[in-house]
């Protein structure tokens, strides 16, 4: 072969080399492709790729033509090991006109036993990209010809050497970015199922336990669940649990508050509309359900969607279809539907406010949630909790005082789990040193007043509430009928102490409370622990 046929077989070798590396979605494949090319037309025979481990920080030989894979495990040197590993810690090829008088051949595989006596000429060529040191690529030449030229072998293996090095450095860069986004990926999965998970739900109390059991009997199902609650008891909160617990976890959750959108809009974002179908329609829009695709939609505040929206929300629910504002073609949705409102539906039924047959649709199980009132022995943990959250986010290590507790616990908080977490996090950001006392406590009620509980939404109207609404503790002295009520309630606890040695569980007793709320009064009325010096 002369000169410039030889140029013509190098060249078409490179390009198939580079198509190769270039076409296949496999680099595994696409470098066993490139040995076999390495042999067939530029006879560079039993080609071997070793490239370095990371961890063990050896070469280990990944792909070898024409040797077995108990051969190839055993090819595995460190730097400076032989002539792979001089290679390697060099960064500088070796060419052996002779393998079987060269020392420095391990032959470790024992894959040349038995081959002959035929004279085999062996090349070595570091695989570097960017100045990274990644393996070895190495080839036998066939030294029977007198013609061979192992310069021209060895600069031939070099080309091919850097082509695969650039291929091995992507690749491992891109293990590594996927790595990377698959921790994050399930981090922030660990994170979501953490935050929405009903087991992260604070609380201990018989009720909570119910409804967690609740929670974990549904979610599996594609079941249409609606969420009871007065304002600020976790409706969300348990609507994202029921999601991120379910098989439709990996697709999307999309939460739209009816109240919070005009009614011109509600439909338009519901269903979506198309092009031209009311003035300002300039493109077509898919809705909120058709966003939830293959997942869930949960409509909070569902009591204000108005009666004609109610009647497109029941053919969903019925034919599992929407159809957009100003479209005649129906859309098919494979959506869960989770709501939740604050609003007696029976009684709106009742006042023809809300349609009975949506209700009954939505109302496939349902679940009720319960004031805090009705589960104080929750309170500490809830405290517990936004105290270590709030430390953290304002960097401080504030603490609360005795008596404390107790105030927070025997407090109504009309406004539930939302109005607790605000007022914990008023405190802390406004506390002065490292303690929260009961006055801070007292200050905090009296100075940022809340109305008074509103109207209990799942109650029916005219029922007495189940016992007086409280409110902020009102400073003794204070004018009118409170202050009266006040001041003759201090001067019984008083004389009920006096009278038992200021021994507060025999005096809670006769008064007919528990020793807690006995020292809540107490707190209140600034009523000294221990009987007063004469």
């Amino acid at each position: 072969m002369n000169h410039e046929q030889k140029i013509i077989q190098e060249l078409t070798a490179f390009f198939e080399i580079s198509r190769e590396l270039a076409s296949s979605p496999d680099l595994d494949s696409a470098l066993s492709h490139i040995l076999g090319i390495m042999d067939s037309q530029l006879n560079l025979h039993r080609g071997a790729i070793l490239l370095l481990d990371a961890q063990t920080d050896e070469l280990m030989t990944e792909l070898a033509f024409g040797m077995s894979e108990e051969e190839k495990r055993k090819g595995r040197f460190k730097a400076g090991e032989g002539i792979s590993g001089t290679v390697l810690s060099t960064g500088q090829p070796i060419v052996v006109p002779d393998i079987d008088a060269e020392p420095r051949f391990l032959n470790r595989t024992g894959s040349r036993k038995g081959r002959g006596r035929t004279k085999t000429g062996f090349i070595a060529v570091p695989l570097i990209f960017q100045g990274k040191k990644l393996g070895v690529l190495s080839a036998d030449c066939d030294m029977s010809r007198g013609d061979r030229d192992l310069d021209e072998d060895t600069r031939v293996l070099s080309i091919i050497g850097s082509t695969i090095a650039q291929a091995v450095l992507l690749r491992q860069r891109l293990s590594l970015e996927n790595k990377k986004l698959l921790e994050e990926t399930t981090r922030l999965e660990h994170a979501l199922k953490d935050r929405y998970a009903i087991e992260g739900w604070i609380g201990r109390s018989k009720v909570m336990n119910q409804i967690a059991e609740s929670v974990h009997q549904v979610a599996g199902s594609r079941a249409t669940v609606l969420i009871l609650g007065e304002s600020g008891t976790g409706k969300e909160v348990i609507a994202k649990a029921l999601h991120f617990m379910s098989p439709r976890a990996k697709n999307p959750f999309v939460q739209i508050n009816c109240a919070a959108i005009p009614e011109t809009l509600l439909e338009s974002q519901l269903f979506g509309h198309e092009k031209g179908a009311f003035t300002g329609a300039h493109l077509s829009r898919p809705g909120k359900f058709e966003a939830a695709a293959g997942g869930t939609i949960f409509l909070d505040e569902i009591g204000e969607v108005s009666p004609a929206v109610q009647v497109k929300l029941l053919r969903v629910l019925q034919e599992r279809s929407v159809e957009r504002l100003g479209g005649q073609r129906v859309i098919p949705v494979d959506v869960r539907i989770v709501a939740a409102t604050n609003r007696n539906l029976e009684e709106m039924i009742r006042r023809n406010q809300f349609r009975e047959d949506l209700y009954y649709r939505l109302n496939v199980v349902p679940l009720v949630l319960p004031p805090l009132r009705d589960r104080r022995e929750d309170i500490p943990l809830l405290v517990d909790h936004f105290i270590d959250k709030f430390n953290r986010d304002n960097a401080r290590s504030v603490t609360l005082t005795p008596g404390v507790l107790d105030l927070l616990v025997d407090y109504e908080w009309p406004g539930n789990v939302r109005e607790l977490e605000n007022m914990v996090e008023r405190l802390v950001v406004m506390a002065r040193g490292e303690k929260i006392a009961v006055e801070d406590v007292r200050k905090a009620m009296t100075l940022y007043p809340r109305p008074g509980r509103a109207e209990a939404p799942l109650e029916r109207e005219g029922q007495p509430e189940a016992e007086p609404r409280r409110t902020a503790p009102d400073p003794v002295g204070g004018k009118g009928l409170l202050g009266a009520v006040g001041s003759l309630e201090r001067e019984q606890i008083e004389a009920v102490l006096k009278r038992y040695g200021y021994v507060k569980t025999r005096a809670a007793r006769a008064l007919g409370v528990t020793p807690r709320q006995l020292r809540y009064r107490m707190i209140k009325y600034q009523i000294p622990d221990e009987l007063p010096e004469e």
